[in-house]
C-alpha cells in the first residue's frame, strides 16, 4: 500500500507553505461558520480545502513553486512588520526609540541618562531628548 501511495505522488507537487496555509485557513473559517451559523462561509472553507488539494496532486511543479515563493514574500511582510512591533515591544524596559527629525530614521536610547544630545547615524542631524 505505501508503495501505491509513493508511486502516485511521484512527480507531484506536495504540501508546502501556502498549502498548509489553505487548510488551516479553511479549517478556521469552518469553525467560525459552525458556532455563528453562517452557513455563506462553507463554500469559500471548501474552495480553499479543494485549491489545497488541487495544489497538493498537481504535476505543474513550476507554477506551484512560483505561488508558494509569492505568497512566502507577502507572509514574511507581514511577519517582519510583526516581530519588528514585538522587538519594539521588548525593549521599552530599557530604552526609548526616538524618530530623527529630519530623516525620521528610529533611534534607541537607553533610559535613565537625562536630557541628552542624540546624533542620527543615518543624516547626521543632532537634536536633544530626555532618556
Amino acid at each position: 500500500m505505501r508503495e501505491k501511495l509513493q508511486r502516485f505522488m511521484m512527480g507531484r507537487y506536495g504540501l508546502d507553505q501556502f498549502g498548509k496555509f489553505l487548510t488551516w485557513g479553511a479549517l478556521a473559517i469552518l469553525i467560525v461558520a459552525m458556532f455563528t451559523k453562517l452557513t455563506l462561509l462553507e463554500i469559500p472553507a471548501v474552495l480553499m480545502l479543494v485549491y489545497g488539494y488541487f495544489r497538493m496532486f498537481s504535476k505543474n511543479t513550476y507554477k506551484r513553486y512560483n505561488e508558494n515563493m509569492k505568497f512566502m514574500g507577502i507572509f514574511n511582510k507581514f511577519k517582519w512588520f510583526f516581530d519588528q512591533k514585538k522587538r519594539n515591544m521588548q525593549t521599552r524596559k530599557t530604552h526609548h526609540i526616538y524618530a530623527c527629525p529630519k530623516c525620521r530614521q528610529k533611534i534607541k536610547i537607553p533610559k535613565g541618562k537625562g536630557r541628552i544630545m542624540v546624533r542620527c547615524p543615518k543624516c547626521g542631524q543632532e537634536f536633544e531628548k530626555n532618556s
